[in-house]
């Protein structure tokens, strides 16, 4: 089976947060000071995975009292991005992902670059965000999608009131819906498509750093995962959750991983499958998880 294939290839479940989290941080980590590619510019120019990115972002937005984080681009965004382009990478050599795949990023910001390079790659790819990004996220996603190439074969409904603002790619299945964490539900209709019931992959990548905030996006991780147990055109699939993160304060990593492991079963990256700039001795990691009880996953327990 895929999935089993995939395991295969991430080693030991991890069964310990508290080890987990003494693993990680007892190693020596390189500064990378807050880890922004660059907090000045308000346009970066991107080379991944083959393809040049030309990136709008707010400074003026990251520097307001009360900003958040996601008005500029972080230096993980771009790692995890070529990453998950490869094709050497397991996702795809096992067949977990492949060009029939719908993924949900939570966390996008401004950039919407994880879905640029790998939206030509898969079937639906929907960003999502608190709605202050959806300026630059439209702006970012209209002028980069004139340079995505064909799709390449490879081996909400809301709690609050309020029409969903949704920004769709001409070129690609790429498209940004709003969805906040603490206030909006996950539903079907994030897909962007009436056949389309569920997501193959949830990604978040370098959303926890504000201890406030792990509850409520690993409660949407596992909301966005179980709509999987509902679609019936993919029984026995469970979606996968892959979370990317820069290491940063122990505290908060451990608090995530804590929590996350309430919901999933969890599995480190090796740094032997992820590119050598992604690799924990620099300072990142890369953990997938599958629902606790999902239907393939018991069957290989």
């Amino acid at each position: 089976m895929a999935l089993k294939s995939l395991i295969d290839r991430l080693g030991p479940e991890i069964l310990d947060p508290e080890e987990e989290t003494f693993l990680l941080f007892s190693q020596h980590i390189p500064s990378q000071n807050l880890g922004f590619v660059d907090p000045q510019a308000t346009t970066l120019d991107l080379s991944i995975a083959g393809k040049d990115f030309v990136i709008h972002q707010s400074p003026s937005i990251l520097n307001r009292p009360g900003s958040t984080t996601g008005a500029v681009v972080w230096k993980i965004t771009p790692l995890v991005s070529d990453w998950l382009a490869a094709s050497d990478n397991p996702l795809w050599t096992t067949g977990n992902l492949s060009s029939s795949s719908s993924i949900l990023e939570l966390g996008c910001g401004i950039s919407g670059l994880v879905g640029l390079v790998l939206a030509p790659l898969v079937a639906k790819y929907t960003l999502t965000d608190q709605r202050y990004v959806a300026r630059l996220v439209e702006k970012n996603v209209n002028e980069n999608s004139t340079l995505a190439t064909p799709k390449q074969t490879r081996k909400t409904n809301q709690k609050r009131k309020g029409k969903p603002l949704a920004v769709h790619s001409q070129t690609t299945g790429l498209q940004f819906i709003p969805l906040d964490w603490e206030l909006d539900k996950v539903t079907p209709s994030l897909t962007g498509s009436d056949s389309v019931k569920s997501f193959d992959a949830v990604l978040a990548c370098d959303c926890i750093y504000n201890d406030t905030l792990i509850q409520p996006l690993v409660q949407t991780c596992a909301d966005a995962c179980r709509l999987r147990s509902t679609d019936e055109s993919v029984v026995g699939r469970p979606a996968l959750c892959l979370v990317a993160q820069q290491l940063r304060d122990p505290e908060i990593f451990e608090g995530w991983i804590k929590e996350f492991s309430k919901y999933f079963r969890v599995w480190r990256v090796p740094d032997n499958v992820l590119s050598s700039e992604l690799r924990s001795n620099l300072g990142f990691v890369v953990h997938l998880g599958i629902l606790q009880g999902a239907a393939e996953i018991r069957n290989q327990s």
